[in-house]
């Protein structure tokens, strides 16, 4: 394992910012990423991650392939109103890369209770690369035992009740996001676009990650981003 590391960026020049490349990336297909939504699913911790995936495709090739996937191909209709239409089930899904976990508004209670739902995540997310919460999505990856041994945060006022409910975790305050491994996890809110841009520059470089930054207009390399690698 990789030398723990803690980055509390403070500075404003560029060499102040160090992501440690993936080992490899695949070259002959995009890379897989699929987010999971339910109903109640926040429209930030969905689109920030969505938009910064897909407009990798603009600068490398072949960039990172984003879809839906719910546990039937019913309607969702997010917290906020937006009625999605999945693009696959659970039965449909292709092999995934990335499993990205959104919050939803059930996160910490109901969703938890659903066993078909815990049960993908945990046999998706066992085989993907990489697994990325936003904000109580932690709760789920939590649940299905993706987070057992590895460093995790979640929303800030969540935090105290994610650590009630799994005492055995190592849940990390103050951070923006904590990378351990293959897990990511995120505050989420308007923090998922800090990991999103983090991962996209651990898979493609800095120069993928600033491209991809001008498009939505977000600084890369930030100036500052207090954050856990380890």
């Amino acid at each position: 394992m990789r030398a723990l590391a803690l980055l509390l960026l403070t500075s404003c020049a560029s060499n102040a910012w160090s992501v440690e490349r993936a080992t490899s990336v695949a070259t002959d297909r995009p890379l897989r990423a699929a987010f999971l939504i339910v109903d109640g699913v926040y429209n930030t911790e969905l689109t920030a991650p969505y938009d910064l995936f897909q407009h990798t495709v603009f600068h490398t090739k072949p960039g990172i392939e984003v879809f839906t996937v719910a546990p039937t191909k019913a309607p969702v209709t997010t917290f906020e109103g937006l009625v999605l239409t999945p693009h696959h089930d659970f039965a449909s899904a292709p092999d995934i890369d990335i499993l990205v976990v959104p919050s939803a508004e059930h996160s910490m209670d109901s969703d938890l209770e659903n066993e078909a739902l815990i049960e993908w995540v945990r046999e998706v997310g066992g085989r993907a690369r990489f697994v990325m919460s936003l904000c109580d999505g932690a709760f789920v990856l939590a649940k299905a035992g993706l987070v057992d041994g590895r460093w995790s945060t979640t929303f800030p006022s969540d935090q105290d009740r994610y650590a009630e409910m799994f005492p055995a975790l190592d849940v990390k305050r103050n951070v923006s996001f904590v990378h351990d491994g293959k897990l990511l996890t995120s505050e989420g809110g308007a923090k998922s676009f800090d990991v999103a841009m983090y991962l996209i520059e651990h898979l493609y470089g800095v120069e993928v990650a600033r491209g991809v930054g001008r498009g939505l207009i977000i600084e890369w390399p930030p100036s500052a981003m207090p954050h856990l690698v380890r």
